[in-house]
Formats: structure tokens, C-alpha cells, sequence
């Protein structure tokens, strides 16, 4: 029991030690994990085996002796007359016990130990587990998913089944609530509490439940349901130690505002169970918040039907450019104002891959630039890891970029690299402008290219659910689909720039969204799309 003990401690210690973080940013990356915890535990079995196998030949060996001490208590002087038995009693105390020591003493979990150690730089840690899931609250709020609906799998598209337990739940209430994230807490804590009730077992206690539950309400701002449910608790642990004194000041504050509102307790009993849409959720930051979720739900696209007969579809020859001559590019219209065009087969699956290849090793926390210093930095309203590649890197890199110059007319020499991104649990870029404003005029200045003419998207995967590319500003929706891309101009031919491209990449819900992007700038466009004579031409 001992060794056992002293093994569990140190697994915990192995699980809690400083490890890369942000491993949820990337389903790339975190599929590896998938293979180390398969390792892990063959690790684990064959431990589990050889203790097997070490208790077998214990439990052999006391099972011989126990036949062998009963006949020899019975009549010691009688059993030790013989000369057989007084030898073989020598040679046990002085020869076998001592093996049956060193058996005993042998260490089976040295190799899974050791295979652990090997591991766990790779382990997710803390941040990895906050991360993962304010990234299922995302979700929820952006896709209006009950917590049942994660608790039960049920999302769309999905292929492999997966459920939150009771103690799940209460973990991610808990999570919220040390975040004085209220709203979520309350969702979550109910979920654990309903599945309880309905006769799921757990190790979290009830009454850790409701005290959560109870005080999370309360900060939400009702106070009959906090009465209700710190009547609960107390009801199931009279000694709680804040389970009283809450129920008391709750009562007295409800008192008072019933009497300043001169009205019942009766008439503010609400017997409904806590819903999605109980509470409002609070606002945040982004002023657009409702109008993006909804497009990102596939709501509120404003594709009307004048609007669809405007969009076309055609061969794209690049002004005949001799590489497209033959095999000519297939162009959809997505949008009429501002025009966005998708490109049909603009990677094969082989360059695809070999992209992923190059950028999985090189993938990190996708940065944003900091409009008033120009640096990188990371933010929480992009979650996703990217790799940046060269046209040296392979020649699948430069025919991607030569083919993305003959499509476009526009030069790359000045473009950024091919950024590839890979969007993890929840993965999403919130709205934002790919070019600079005036108020950033040292955005690229390092660059030294001038501002961002235009952006060619690729999609590299399809996505089961979630993950359009939104433009909040008009109302347009678009959808991964592996293999395409989609191309618009950031600014006008004045070079100003066009503020109804403000876009965002909504939460990937179920799947692994790759995408690369190719942002070319003004510097050598000059008679490649020369200016116009108006400041929004």
C-alpha cells in the first residue's frame, strides 16, 4: 500500500510539473497527445502485468508456507525430528525469506515511471485546462448550446461520442467561478447538479454543488432561487460553515426589497429549472458581439435574392496568363460589395499536406500586432497556433505563391510570408481589419511595403461545424471548404482603407480548421492596380 501511495504521489507530481502551455491553441499539436497517452498506457498495463505477476509468486509462497506452518506448529519437536525438515528450516529463514525479501523490495513501476518522465515536457498544464475550457464556453455562448448538449455530446457532425460527468461540470463551474465568471458558473454548476439528482454517481459532495450554485445565483442577481438552494444545502449539511449565515443575509436582503417593491415573496417564485436563457449574459468588449455569433450560428446573412443574382461564377484566366491558359481557375462570386471572389481547386490535397508537414514543427500561439507599438504580442480574442513559411522552405511553398500572383495580377515579392494557421478547441480570430488604420500608421513599417492591399485565404480543411470566415459590417457569411480560397481588397484603389472588411473566423465547434494566408502589400502594385481618382474607387 506504501509503494502504491509513494507511486501515485509521484504521477502527480509528474502531471503537475511546468510543461509547454498553450498546447489547446492546435488541434495539430494536440493530436499528438493522442499517441503519447496511447503510450502511456501499454506503459501502464505492462506495470499493472508485472506487479500481477509479482503478487502471483508472493501469494504462491505464502500458500506453500501456510500448508507447511500448519503442520509444523501442530508437533514442532515431531516435525524438526526429521533431519529433511530441520535443513530445509535452516535454508528458508537463512536463504529463501531473504529472496522472498527482494521480491518483495522489486520495483515494477521503474519503467512506467521512467516512460512518464520522458513525456510529461509534452503534457498539457493548468493554462492548457483553463484554456480548453473557456473554449467550451465559447462555444456555448456563441452557438447557444446548453451545457447538457456538451454533457451529453450532442453537437452536430460529431463522429466519436464523448461525456462530462458530474465532476466535469462542477470543474468547469468551478473554473468560472474563481474567474468571478458567474454566468458560466451557474450554467455549469446546475448541469452537475441535475445530473446528480438524476442518480449519476460523483466524488464531488452535493453540498459543494449547491454552495457554488447558491452564491453564483446570488452574484447573478437572484435571490429567491439563492434562498431556495442555500435551503438546500442546508437542509443536507446543517454544520456547513457559510450555508446559515448566506441563508439569513439572503433572506434579509429579499425582505427589503420586497418591501421597498411592496410586494410578496410569492410573486417572485420562479419554479422553472435554470435555462440557457435565465440569466443575461453580461456584455463584453466587442460591440458587435451579438450581430457575429449570429452570422457565426448562420444567422442574420443578409444574402438576399437581388444580391444572389448579382454573383457570378467563371473561368479565371489571369488576364491570360500563360500558366492558366490551359487549365484556367474556376471563380465564384461570395460577395458583390465589397467584391469577394472563391477560387475552386486552388490546392490539391498533396500540397495540402506538405504545407501541414512544413508548418506542424513551427506552429506557435498566433500573434496580433499591437496598433499602438507594432509588435507582436499574443491575445485572448485569437486562438489558434501559426507557422510562417518561405518559398525556400520547398518548392510546393513557391508554386503556391507564383500561383497565387497569377490568380490575383498583384506581385508577392512584397507580400508577407505564407502564414499557416491552425485553430484548436474552440479556435477563433474575433473581428478585426487586416490592414492598418491611421491610428497605427507603424503597423508594417518595419515591412517597409506599405499597408495590406489585399488578403488570399486559403481553406486547407473542411470543418464538420463552426469556423466561417464572418463580415459582421454587411452581413456575410463564408464557409470552409478544403481546397478553396477566398480573395478580397482591404483598401480601395486610393489606399484608403475599406472598413466594411472588418472580418473575424468564428469558433471552430467540431473538427480542426487549417487555413494559410497570403497578405500582399502595396509596395510594387503601382501599375498592377493603379490608383484611383476617388478616395473609395
Amino acid at each position: 500500500m506504501a509503494a502504491f501511495l509513494a507511486l501515485t504521489l509521484l504521477t502527480l507530481s509528474i502531471f503537475s510539473s511546468p510543461t509547454q502551455a498553450e498546447i489547446f491553441t492546435s488541434i495539430g499539436q494536440m493530436t499528438d497527445l493522442i499517441f503519447t497517452e496511447r503510450e502511456l498506457v501499454k506503459s501502464l498495463k505492462e506495470y499493472i502485468e508485472a506487479e500481477e505477476l509479482k503478487l502471483e509468486a508472493v501469494k504462491s509462497w505464502a500458500n506453500k508456507l501456510d500448508t507447511l506452518t500448519h503442520a509444523s506448529t501442530s508437533d514442532p519437536e515431531g516435525f524438526l525430528a526429521h533431519p529433511v525438515n530441520a535443513y530445509k528450516l535452516m535454508k528458508r529463514l537463512n536463504t529463501e525469506w531473504s529472496e522472498l525479501e527482494s521480491l518483495v523490495l522489486q520495483d515494477p513501476s521503474d519503467g512506467f515511471i521512467s516512460n512518464m518522465s520522458v513525456h510529461r515536457q509534452y503534457f498539457p498544464d493548468e493554462e492548457d485546462e483553463k484554456g480548453a475550457a473557456k473554449a467550451l464556453m465559447r462555444l456555448q455562448d456563441t452557438y447557444k448550446l446548453d451545457s447538457e448538449s456538451f454533457s451529453k455530446g450532442k453537437l452536430p457532425g460529431v463522429r466519436y461520442n464523448a461525456l462530462l460527468t458530474v465532476d466535469d461540470c462542477f470543474d468547469m463551474g468551478k473554473l468560472a467561478y474563481n474567474e468571478n465568471d458567474y454566468y458560466h458558473a451557474v450554467l455549469w454548476m446546475q448541469q452537475a447538479l441535475r445530473q446528480m439528482d438524476s442518480g449519476e454517481d460523483a466524488k464531488t459532495p452535493k453540498a459543494d454543488i449547491l454552495d457554488y450554485l447558491s452564491y453564483s445565483v446570488y452574484q447573478m442577481g437572484d435571490l429567491p432561487r439563492a434562498i431556495e438552494l442555500t435551503r438546500r444545502l442546508v437542509a443536507i449539511d446543517p454544520s456547513h460553515q457559510r450555508a446559515g449565515g448566506n441563508l439569513r443575509y439572503f433572506e434579509r436582503m429579499l425582505s427589503k426589497e420586497l418591501r421597498d417593491m411592496g410586494r410578496s415573496q410569492q410573486e417572485l417564485t420562479d419554479e422553472r429549472p435554470i435555462q440557457l436563457d435565465t440569466y443575461e449574459r453580461p456584455k463584453d468588449y466587442l460591440p458587435e458581439r451579438e450581430v457575429y455569433e449570429a452570422l457565426c450560428r448562420g444567422e442574420g446573412v443578409k444574402l438576399t435574392v437581388k444580391r444572389r443574382s448579382r454573383l457570378f461564377c467563371r473561368y479565371q484566366d489571369g488576364n491570360r496568363n500563360p500558366r492558366l491558359l490551359l487549365k484556367p481557375m474556376k471563380e465564384e462570386d461570395e460577395w458583390d460589395s465589397p467584391h469577394i471572389v472563391r477560387f475552386l481547386e486552388a490546392l490539391s490535397d498533396e500540397e495540402i499536406e506538405k504545407i501541414k508537414e512544413l508548418a506542424k514543427p513551427k506552429l506557435a500561439r498566433a500573434t496580433v500586432r499591437d496598433p499602438k507599438t507594432g509588435i507582436l504580442t499574443v491575445a485572448n480574442y485569437r486562438v489558434s497556433k501559426s507557422a510562417w513559411l518561405e518559398g525556400e522552405d520547398d518548392p510546393v511553398i513557391a508554386r503556391v505563391n507564383q500561383r497565387i500572383e497569377d490568380i490575383t495580377g498583384l506581385t508577392v515579392d512584397t507580400a508577407e510570408l505564407l502564414q499557416v494557421a491552425n485553430y484548436g478547441v474552440g479556435g477563433q480570430y474575433e473581428p478585426h481589419y487586416d490592414f492598418s488604420r491611421k491610428d497605427e500608421p507603424d503597423a508594417f513599417k518595419t515591412l517597409g511595403t506599405g499597408n495590406r492591399v489585399a488578403t488570399f485565404l486559403n481553406y486547407m480543411s473542411d470543418v464538420e461545424a463552426g469556423g466561417a470566415t464572418v463580415f459582421p459590417d454587411f452581413g456575410a457569411a463564408i464557409w470552409p471548404r478544403k481546397g478553396t480560397a477566398v480573395f478580397w481588397y482591404n483598401l480601395f484603389k486610393s489606399g484608403e482603407g475599406d472598413y466594411r472588411t472588418r472580418h473575424a473566423a468564428c469558433p471552430v465547434l467540431v473538427g480542426s480548421k487549417w487555413v494559410s494566408n497570403k497578405w500582399i502589400h502595396e509596395r510594387g502594385q503601382e501599375f498592377r492596380r493603379p490608383c484611383g481618382l476617388t478616395e473609395v474607387d
